[in-house]
C-alpha cells in the first residue's frame, strides 16, 4: 500500500498555570492510501491533541508543538509556511470536529457554509459552489437538501449537523479525513448510521481515514489498523483484528475488559481500571501506566518503554512485560 502520511516523533506541549503539560510524547505512526486507521484511549490521553497538531489547529499560547515531522507528500506540515499549509487544510486533509453544533456559524445558512470551502481553495463563484454543495449534501443524506441548504445550523437535528460537517468537510475531496469522535453526542442508531455514511464515502472517493474515539466497539467495524494512546504515546499498533484478538499492553487488555460482549455467560462482570489517568506535568521517562498496572515491576518506574514488535509482526506494543506469561523482557 502507498504511503500516504509518515509522523515521527510529535511531540505538543501546553504551558498552564501550574507548569508545563506534556500532552503529545514522541508519536509515530503511518497511514496508507484508502485505509481507515483508529486512534482509541481514554479521555486526556492525547488522541484529539496529536492529530490536531499535524495541521498546527493548536493555539498558540499556550500550546506548542515541540518536536517531530510529519511528511504528506514529501513535505513536512509542522514546517511549512502558513500559506501553504491553508491550501492543504480543508483541501487535501480535511477534520471533521466533535461538536458540529460549535463549529458552524450561527447566522450563515447551511448551503454558504458548505460552500465557502470550494469557493476558498478554488476561486469557483457562488453559483458554481452552491451547486457543488447542494451535490454533497444529497451524497451524505440530507432530506429535501436543495431547500434546506437554506436554513440555519440550529433548525437541524444533531444527526443532521453531523452529516453537514461530513458535506463540508468532503467537498474539496480530501485525500484524508480525520474524524474527531464524530458520533459521541449522538444515539446508537445515529451513530450506526454516520458509520456507514463514512464508509460508504470512503470507497466512493478513495481516501484515507483517521478516525479518533474512545469507543473501541465503533473502531471494531470501521478500522484496518488502530493505534491505542495513554498518557500521551502509542502503547500498543496492531491490525484491527490482531488487536482484538491479541492484546498485547495491559491498558489495551483493560480497555477490551471494559466492554460487554454477546459471547460471554450471564453475569460475567466487566472489568475496570483502577485509578486515574496521569497529567504530565513532566515529560515521561517511566511507563506512563505503571501505576495503574496490575503487571508493573520495578523497571517500569524508571524506564520508559518503545514499541516492541509482536512475534516479529507488524503489532507492537510498548510493554516491558510479557502479558501473557508475565515475566519480564
Amino acid at each position: 500500500m502507498t504511503e500516504l502520511l509518515k509522523v515521527n516523533g510529535l511531540k505538543t506541549q501546553f504551558k498552564t498555570r501550574s507548569g508545563v503539560v506534556h500532552a503529545v510524547n514522541g508519536v509515530s505512526f503511518s497511514l496508507h492510501k484508502g485505509e481507515t486507521l483508529g486512534i482509541v484511549g481514554e479521555s486526556g490521553c492525547g488522541k484529539s491533541v496529536s492529530m490536531m497538531s499535524l495541521l498546527r489547529l493548536i493555539k498558540c499560547p499556550p500550546g506548542r508543538v515541540t518536536a517531530g515531522e510529519a511528511i504528506f507528500h514529501g513535505q513536512d506540515l509542522l514546517r511549512m509556511p502558513d500559506h501553504e499549509l491553508r491550501k492543504i487544510r480543508g483541501s487535501k486533509i480535511s477534520f471533521v470536529f466533535q461538536d458540529p453544533m460549535t463549529s458552524f456559524n450561527p447566522v450563515m445558512s447551511v448551503g454558504d457554509q458548505v460552500a465557502e470551502a470550494w469557493r476558498l481553495h478554488t476561486g469557483a463563484s457562488k453559483k458554481e459552489a452552491l451547486e457543488r454543495a447542494l451535490y454533497y449534501l444529497e451524497m451524505v443524506g440530507i432530506p429535501n437538501a436543495k431547500e434546506r441548504m437554506k436554513n440555519f445550523p440550529h433548525e437541524f437535528s444533531g444527526g443532521m449537523r453531523q452529516r453537514v460537517m461530513i458535506a463540508m468537510a468532503l467537498i474539496c475531496e480530501p485525500e484524508i479525513l480525520i474524524a474527531d469522535e464524530p458520533t459521541t453526542a449522538l444515539d446508537v442508531t445515529i451513530q450506526a448510521q454516520i458509520v456507514e455514511l463514512v464508509k460508504d464515502l470512503q470507497a466512493k472517493l478513495d481516501m484515507s481515514v483517521i478516525w479518533i474515539t474512545h469507543d473501541l466497539g465503533i473502531i471494531a467495524g470501521l478500522a484496518d489498523r488502530v493505534n491505542v494512546m495513554y498518557g500521551g504515546c502509542i502503547v500498543e499498533t496492531a491490525a484491527v483484528r490482531d488487536l482484538y484478538k491479541d492484546p498485547r499492553h495491559p491498558y489495551t487488555i483493560g480497555l477490551l475488559g471494559s466492554l460487554p460482549r454477546m459471547d460471554e455467560e450471564d453475569g460475567h462482570r466487566l472489568f475496570s481500571i483502577d485509578g486515574i489517568p496521569p497529567v504530565l506535568y513532566q515529560e515521561p521517562e517511566f511507563c506512563p501506566f505503571y501505576d495503574r498496572c496490575r503487571l508493573s515491576v520495578e523497571r517500569c518506574r524508571h524506564e520508559k518503554p518503545s514499541l516492541r514488535s509482536v512475534d516479529g509482526s507488524d503489532h507492537c506494543a510498548a510493554c516491558l512485560v510479557n502479558v501473557k506469561t508475565g515475566k519480564e523482557f
